[in-house]
């Protein structure tokens, strides 16, 4: 399936909401556009040698879930990421949209929060409380789900995009739950 792309420096996974604003004409246009089956939110590869394909190769299919005009007269949309696609070919057209085929990845299956996994639980509540305009974006969270934890960890998390890559490459969430149990531990 060939879908836009929407190339940036952060991540997110499937479940995850995030708040964009729209100023460059090419993405208002991948906003009407993208209606019907989203878009594909990639993030960026600045080691890429060419230009048009400086994007890694996991990204995650996004629908739009919200839209309004900002103070500032910009467009401002809510997407949801969806699941979780590799990229392969892409084509640039001559206003700069990028097009990519991408095809769908399994999902992480759900798991449940083991104890040792509670910390991870405990702190996300925290940056939630702490960041209440963050928290407010997840009316209904999934505390209980381990994967819906782990991904939102990763969108946080100051990895490196090709660190991030490689867990999300993974076939489930185990590898990111015990990085990131881990990671807490040092806390």
């Amino acid at each position: 399936m060939e879908l836009p792309l929407f190339p940036l420096n952060a991540h997110l996974l499937p479940g995850g909401i995030m708040p964009m604003r729209i100023f460059e004409p090419r993405y208002q246009r991948l906003v009407s556009l993208a209606s019907a089956r989203g878009f594909v939110l990639c993030m960026l590869d600045h080691q890429a040698q060419q230009a048009v394909r400086n994007m890694l190769p996991i990204g995650t299919r996004v629908e739009i879930v919200d839209f309004d005009l900002l103070d500032d007269g910009l467009l401002g949309i809510t997407v949801r990421g969806v699941e979780r696609v590799r990229l392969g070919e892409v084509r640039q057209e001559a206003d700069g949209l990028r097009w990519g085929e991408v095809a769908a990845l399994p999902p992480w299956p759900s798991v449940s929060v083991s104890p040792a996994f509670t910390p991870l639980v405990e702190k996300l509540r925290e940056v939630f409380d702490d960041y209440p305009e963050y928290g407010a974006l997840y009316r209904e969270p999934h505390w209980e789900d381990g994967c819906w934890v782990a991904q939102r960890w990763l969108e946080m998390l100051p990895l490196s995009p090709h660190q991030k890559q490689w867990l999300l490459g993974e076939e489930s969430c185990a590898p990111a739950l015990a990085l990131l149990e881990r990671l807490v531990q040092r806390a």
